[in-house]
């Protein structure tokens, strides 16, 4: 995964010269409140990623939104955000509670703090590029 850029507040600060990744806490799925993430991940087949999540199935080594206890895929997570999903190369199926769909290159969806996992179910690394926005959650409560 790699972080391209974060904003710590809406309206973005433009008159600032900082590399907008210094001072922003550990990697951590949404973004900080009222700001933004800009970040692609590299999604290699299910079968290696799946095998690396069940060696380290404990909730206390995930971001808490990655924890939902049993799901039918364990990538599940629900963030109070609005994300912009890019596939830059592969395919990536996303999986909602009701259905999934399957992404290819230059698909995008857009995903308003639903709870969701992506399965790669081929055998070449799917990139997806994530514009993550905070927002105000379905139900109008933060799950954090």
């Amino acid at each position: 995964m790699t972080e391209l850029w974060v904003t710590a507040e809406a309206p973005a600060d433009n008159s600032r010269s900082a590399d907008a990744l210094v001072g922003i806490p550990a990697f951590r799925i949404p973004p900080p409140a009222h700001g933004s993430i800009f970040r692609v991940v590299d999604y290699p087949p299910d079968r290696i990623r799946l095998a690396a999540l069940a060696a380290d199935a404990s909730p206390d080594a995930h971001d808490p939104a990655l924890y939902l206890g049993k799901s039918r895929h364990p990538g599940f997570h629900k963030t109070a955000t609005i994300d912009y999903a890019i596939v830059l190369s592969g395919e990536i199926w996303a999986l909602m509670d009701e259905g999934e769909v399957l992404l290819k290159t230059g698909d995008v969806l857009v995903q308003r703090g639903t709870n969701h996992a992506w399965s790669n179910r081929t055998d070449q690394t799917a990139r997806v590029a994530f514009v993550l926005i905070d927002a105000i959650p379905v139900g109008g409560a933060k799950n954090e």
